[in-house]
């Protein structure tokens, strides 16, 4: 008699073991590589801006108002294009919108946008490493469900 009840309760945690394995793989996992892609994302704009902040430093140190530069028409298909008076140039601010400035302007909106970009990292880097905690955390419980014994520190490897 006690044996109908011993593989019921295995076919009980075999389930669960399941259920909590699908919420692993496809809720957590999914979550966290969202939030990495996000601040990938994140990091290439703060790139971009400190690229953008380095050739405008390079044209006020150079001095001079023309500039010879090479133009993405789409596709990585360039042409030459000359700049007759760049002391004024159109800097993206978001959402597809871009504003007219002078250096300096330009530069002081630079130092904000990469400061509020690099606290938005921040905030994502917490995420993930919560999203972590509670992937490793579902991981030890399911260690317990199982009986299994912990592994040893040598042979674990991070989520991702």
């Amino acid at each position: 008699m006690s044996l109908p009840v011993h593989a019921n309760a295995n076919a009980n945690v075999d389930r669960k073991v399941l259920q909590y394995e699908n919420f692993i793989n496809e809720v957590l996992k999914r979550d966290l590589q969202k939030v990495l892609e996000q601040r990938d994302s994140v990091y290439e704009k703060i790139s971009q801006y400190l690229q953008l902040k380095n050739t405008i430093q390079t044209l006020q140190e150079s001095g001079s108002q023309q500039l010879k530069t090479e133009v993405d028409l789409g596709c990585n298909f360039y042409v030459q294009a000359e700049v007759e008076d760049s002391s004024r140039i159109f800097v993206a601010i978001g959402y597809g919108f871009f504003v007219e400035m002078t250096h300096d302007e330009a530069l002081k909106f630079i130092d904000k946008k990469t400061s509020q970009l690099t606290t938005f990292t921040e905030q994502l880097t917490k995420d993930s490493a919560k999203i972590k905690a509670n992937i490793r955390m579902v991981l030890e419980g399911l260690r317990e469900m199982q009986g299994l014994t912990d592994l040893p520190e040598s042979r674990r490897r991070d989520v991702f």
